[in-house]
């Protein structure tokens, strides 16, 4: 079954939007997602009706918004099919989860020398806080290079691996390149030598499905907000083996179960990693968001956002002087490209005076430019409300840019 494409982009109030008079062509969902009514609705109705701090209070409102907020929770677990709410921690994003890994699992399991492996196409939330537990505790960082497609050098796996490694960090997707990774055949390699692997799911939530049994990923991280969700809410799934074996990220409220000044307990999971007041307006929203996706079908939206990958891939190459960067057989839903010797930045502010929306520069992902001998690129990514039309209206700016720039 196809999308409604008309119907899911009357629930966008955004898109009705003037852009320099012209209508607006969000080709930056890689960045962020728009919001669909029904989430803004459920941000003002928290505030509005059942506004109140979760967990310790014993009125009415606490206890709606305690409930709303673990119901949110099982929502996430259901949603990624996790074994237990336990393994959901709710954080501020893809980059505080990973922080808390880096943090908590690197200080309490690594000691000086010991490794981490990460992938050359990391965006830099996978990669600084691996350089800043370098720093800390004198770890080391390898990096699995990809080839000049943009697929990972798998094979190379086996010779970083040492028996001193002791976490593999990687993308599911590339935000850069688009490239979809083998993560499941990664983490059944990981633990052959015992060795958990953490997912950065920040672009693979929106558009795969994701089950993180299937995976068998010992942490897998996204945020809320590239799913259509709010800004500032995010998850942390982690094995409760794992969970169980790290120590708090944070402490404050909320995390502790005793505290004396001689000696403090710490909560249970998934309290433990919750600090202070959680954003339970922002969680009840995700789950809203969530229901939204689940309502449409992740595969119908998947099935769509490749038809207006191939749609674009085959209009662009016909444009004079366009070169893409990332050519993986399997790519989610977004094109990186030049042309000709146009800046990136030059072909973002044309592209915008027409309204049309695009992300230029390195994307956080400076390793993957530098591979590749480019500054940046311009990229145009796609959501379940982009339709063909908008991309015929992004080929007519390309070309105008183009002809501007005499290439």
């Amino acid at each position: 079954m196809g999308l409604d494409v008309n119907s899911i982009r009357k629930d966008f109030p955004i898109l009705e939007k003037k852009i320099y008079g012209k209508p607006l062509v969000y080709f930056d969902n890689a960045a962020t997602t728009q919001k669909p009514s029904c989430v803004i609705e459920k941000i003002c109705e928290g505030y509005y009706n059942c506004n109140a701090n979760i967990h310790r209070g014993v009125h009415f409102l606490s206890q709606q918004a305690t409930e709303a907020h673990e119901a949110a929770r099982e929502n996430v677990r259901d949603f990624i099919n996790a074994g237990s709410t336990q393994e959901i921690i709710f954080t501020r994003g893809t980059t505080e989860a990973i922080n808390l890994v880096a943090s908590s699992f690197g200080d309490s399991q690594c000691k000086e020398g010991d490794e981490i492996i990460v992938s050359q196409m990391e965006h830099h939330s996978n990669i600084v806080p691996w350089q800043l537990l370098q720093a800390r505790k004198g770890t080391k960082l390898k990096v699995l290079p990809f080839d000049e497609n943009g697929v990972l050098q798998l094979e190379q796996l086996d010779s970083l691996i040492s028996d001193r490694t002791r976490l593999i960090a990687i993308a599911h997707v590339s935000n850069t390149l688009g490239t979809i990774n083998p993560v499941k055949e990664i983490i059944r390699k990981a633990h052959e030598h015992n060795i958990p692997v953490l997912v950065d799911g920040a672009q693979s939530i929106p558009h795969i499905k994701v089950d993180v049994q299937d995976l068998d990923a010992d942490f897998y991280v996204f945020s809320g907000h590239k799913i259509y969700g709010p800004t500032g809410i995010g998850v942390l799934y982690g094995k409760e083996r794992w969970l169980e074996a790290i120590p708090p990220y944070q402490g404050g409220g909320e995390m502790i179960q005793k505290v004396t000044f001689e000696k403090t307990t710490f909560n249970e999971l998934p309290f433990k990693f919750e600090a202070g007041t959680p954003d339970y307006i922002g969680s009840t929203a995700l789950a809203t968001a969530l229901d939204y996706v689940r309502n449409i079908g992740i595969e119908n939206i998947a099935q769509h956002e490749t038809e207006l990958l191939e749609y674009a891939r085959t209009k662009m190459s016909g444009i004079e002087g366009m070169r893409f960067i990332g050519n993986a057989p399997h790519r989610g839903g977004l094109v990186s490209f030049l042309v000709g010797s146009i800046h990136p930045y030059d072909m973002g502010t044309i592209l915008d005076k027409l309204g049309i929306a695009v992300r230029t520069g390195h994307h956080c992902a400076e390793p993957v430019m530098q591979a590749f001998g480019i500054e940046g690129t311009v990229r145009a990514s796609f959501a379940m409300y982009n339709t063909k039309e908008e991309i015929d209206i992004l080929m007519a700016g390309i070309e105008r840019a183009r002809k501007m720039f005499h290439h």
